[in-house]
């Protein structure tokens, strides 16, 4: 029964993280390396991150800087920002990439907390479809008399706080980040 619960924590800390890796790539005012970690460049007949061949730095907050390890890669870095679906302008000067980032207009703005709102009740109902599964497991287990009715109960009410406890967590990630959007 205790082999439910910790099955089901975990896979609620997996729908938190994927929340947290999905709000990463998605575009506030600030530069971040973490806009990058989707994408992917042509490099030596493999598709590879960018930070695997580059350098990502953050020198200004509006401005992000990449520096390849390999100067022949600057063309396919630069393509590949290009092509994603970020809208970015990049340019180079033969040895870095330079990247402005440009105020985000009320209109973006709006649109990228309603995405991150999405995805963030997705995770939340992730987090309930994990409680559903836990709750059917414990009948289970209590139908072939493995667990008692107050064991079962006792582990649908801890499944219970686990589940609240993670919304909270979601609420709370998806609150910093429209914050971070809305910032101007």
């Amino acid at each position: 029964m205790s082999e439910t619960i910790s099955q089901a924590e975990e896979r609620m800390k997996k729908s938190l993280a994927s929340l947290k890796e999905g709000f990463a790539s998605l575009r506030s005012g600030r530069a971040s390396p973490a806009l990058f970690d989707k994408i992917r460049v042509d490099a030596y007949g493999e598709k590879s991150p960018i930070n695997q061949v580059a350098n990502i730095s953050v020198p200004e907050a509006r401005l992000i800087v990449i520096q390849p390890w390999d100067k022949a890669l600057i063309a396919e870095i630069e393509k590949a920002i290009r092509t994603s679906d970020l809208s970015l302008n990049p340019s180079n000067d033969g040895k870095v990439i330079r990247i402005s980032i440009p105020p985000l207009t009320g209109d973006r703005r709006k649109e990228l907390v309603k995405t991150a709102k999405n995805s963030a009740e997705q995770s939340r109902v992730a987090v309930r479809n994990i409680r559903r599964d836990g709750n059917e497991e414990l009948k289970k287990l209590l139908k072939d008399s493995q667990i008692s009715e107050d064991d079962e109960s006792k582990s649908a009410d801890e499944l219970q706080k686990l589940t609240d406890s993670y919304i909270g967590k979601i609420n709370q990630v998806l609150e910093e980040k429209e914050k971070e959007i809305m910032e101007v």
